[in-house]
């Protein structure tokens, strides 16, 4: 059965943004978008391990990440803090449609499942 999903109230979500943008504040470029990448790699591995179990989850998370828009990544991280909402799982189906997504997981993806 699946886990049920919650809803982030959006004043919730806002201030989720708003922790998010201060801590991300005092980071040079760089660090900003390793804390978001890691961020959004956590909450993207939640919603594949509950959505595609038995995938190989490290290569299809990296797929993801790398085929993610920055708004997408930010969204991902923040969603990180309130955890997977269905917000959240749209996103990610959204980016695993992408054709160079979809590229990538049968180029990594598969061969990791195979092995």
């Amino acid at each position: 059965m699946p886990a049920k999903l919650t809803t982030c109230p959006p004043a919730r979500h806002l201030v989720t943004m708003v922790i998010l943008a201060v801590t991300l504040a005092g980071c040079n470029a760089q660090a900003q978008d390793e804390i978001a990448r890691a961020a959004a790699r956590s909450t993207t591995s939640k919603v594949l391990a509950q959505r595609l179990p038995g995938v190989p989850l490290q290569p299809a998370v990296n797929c993801v990440i790398d085929n993610a828009s920055s708004q997408q990544i930010l969204a991902l991280a923040a969603d990180s803090v309130t955890g997977p909402t269905e917000s959240t799982f749209q996103i990610v189906s959204g980016i695993i449609q992408k054709p160079e997504t979809l590229t990538c997981l049968a180029a990594e993806g598969l061969p990791a499942l195979l092995r």
